[in-house]
Parts: structure tokens; sequence; C-alpha cells
């Protein structure tokens, strides 16, 4: 823990993928993610801790229809919507999450809740009796949007050719959050609700270290294609290259090159302890923002292809 206070930081993503358009353009996508800068931001000035800031964000992203997490999420092959979560403290080093959760507004909230539990990743069944024992309101997440391209899907007999007609390719979507607090402590936050259309029982890399991991040198979360992202171990391998020496952008450009050679598709946002903010991407466009404590900005009209773009 560092011995003075620091300036705080805050990084956001709202997903990757190849088009803005089915989610209302530039200019919407951007409200979307500045109004949640503008709200979480401030609790760490205020001396929140990174996780406290990491969970507040993600729940305002998963309340976002924008965004495949929590309100709006995507549907699965037999019309049931399963959301994943994972929340990594980077002090503690310690990782929590649920997996394939149904019926709850956030499902960050269990992720938070396992931080402190001897049992930290829930699979399904887990995860709904935990939703039992917190008492938490049964809760619909569907939206009409979402509804929309299952049905569509179904009369192609989920060819997956009408996909694309409604939403982004399926895969491509998760919200994440990353903080720098006060006190140099770091975290890590990511959610989604999964590829879409997809296998059931399939699980989400945002449900593992893989697309989320955070310690005292660097936080990461990741979005894109999960499959890609755990072939990678792409979270952890950003972290574990700041923690071995090389600063945050070193990191970003080496791993995001060989994702690139291997043709990847996904993003990473990411914060070090000294404060540096990176994105990175494969994909066509990540939407991602930041709040440096000077300014807010964002990645949303960065150039098509790798991109390494640092804060």
């Amino acid at each position: 823990m560092a011995s003075q206070q620091v300036q705080p930081k805050l990084v956001i993503h709202g997903g990757a993928g190849s088009s803005l358009h089915s989610k209302g353009g530039i200019e919407a996508v951007r409200k979307s993610l500045y109004d949640v800068l503008e709200e979480v931001y401030p609790l760490l000035k205020d001396g929140a801790s990174a996780v406290d800031a990491v969970v507040r964000g993600c729940q305002l992203l998963e309340d976002d229809p924008r965004f495949n997490a929590g309100t709006g999420s995507v549907v699965q092959s037999d019309g049931q919507i399963r959301m994943s979560a994972s929340l990594m403290d980077g002090l503690m080093q310690r990782f929590s999450g649920a997996i394939n959760v149904s019926r709850v507004q956030h499902p960050i909230e269990l992720a938070q809740f396992l931080q402190h539990s001897d049992d930290r990743v829930l699979s399904d069944f887990g995860s709904a009796e935990l939703l039992r024992e917190l008492q938490l309101p049964i809760y619909d997440p569907m939206t009409d949007l979402r509804l929309h391209e299952w049905m569509q899907e179904r009369q192609g007999n989920f060819s997956k050719a009408m996909a694309d007609v409604v939403a982004e390719p399926a895969g491509m979507g998760t919200i994440g959050v990353v903080a720098l607090d006060v006190n140099g402590r770091l975290a890590a936050g990511t959610s989604t609700g999964g590829k879409g259309f997809e296998r059931i029982g399939r699980v989400s890399d945002s449900a593992m270290p893989a697309g989320n991991y955070a310690t005292g040198n660097a936080a990461v979360s990741c979005t894109g294609i999960g499959e890609h992202i755990m072939d990678e171990c792409l979270a952890p391998r950003i972290v574990i290259r700041v923690t071995d020496g090389l600063s945050l952008k070193a990191a970003f450009e080496r791993s995001f090159t060989e994702a690139d050679e291997r043709q990847r598709d996904f993003g990473a946002i990411g914060i070090d302890a000294s404060g540096a903010i990176a994105f990175g991407k494969t994909s066509e466009v990540i939407l991602g923002a930041f709040h440096n404590g000077m300014e807010m900005g964002d990645t949303l009209e960065m150039s098509k292809g790798k991109l390494i773009f640092i804060a």
C-alpha cells in the first residue's frame, strides 16, 4: 500500500466488436460511458476503495441495456439469460466470481460477496443458492431487443446468420471496470451476458482470471471473444509482464502483437500501480473510456485494427 495518497484513476469498457451502430452510435455510447465515470470517479476521489469503485461501476454498466451484461444480456440458445461476473482485489490478490447466474440484477454483487467467502467461485446452482441466501429480489434482465434477436435466431434454426441483424457479432459483449484508489490499491471487475445463442453450460472468460486479473502491480479487464481471451490467458499475461518489469505500455504492446499474429479478436483495459492507463484491441473497436483526474477521454473513434492507446 502506498504511504501517501495518489491520484486515483478509473477505466471502464462496454465491450469490443465491429460496430457502434447497434448501440445507438458514438455519441449515445459516449454518454453512457461518461455518465458512469462522472458518478464513480468522485467516489474514488473521496476515498472509496478500488474494490468498491469497481463494483459500483459494474453495477451502473450492468443497468445500461446498451451493454451485454445485467439488463440487456444476450440470450442463450434455449431462450434463457445466464450471466457471469468476477472481481479481483489487487491488494489481497483475491479472485471471486459467479458463473451462469440467472434472475439477478447485478451479477457483480455475487462476486463481491464471495470475496469474503471460503468458496470464491460458484457455478449456476451455487449462484442460485447464494441468491436465495442473500435474499436478493428476483429480477428479469431480458429486454425487448434481446428477445427479438433470439426470436430471429430461432426462426433461422440458430444458424447464427441472423445474429448480426440487430446486435454486434455474438461473443463480443462484456463490461469491465479497473480502478486505482487514493491509497494506491488496484482492483478489476468484469461482467457479461455471454456469447449469445451458445451451447448451454458454456463458461465465459469474464468469470475466470484469464479475463479479469489484478495484483498490486497492475489490473486488467478483457472483452471480446472469450475463447480467444482464454487461449491467450490475456489479463494475467499482461499483469505478470508488468510485475516482471515491463511498463504497462510495453506489456500491452507485446501481448497484443502476439495476439494479432494469432488472429485473436478482443480488447483490454488496464491500470498499473504508477497510475498509467492503457487500452488495447485487435477488434475493430473497443468501447472504452477513462478518467485520469484531470479529464475524461475514450477510444470510440480510434482507428480500426490493432491499437495500443496510453492515457
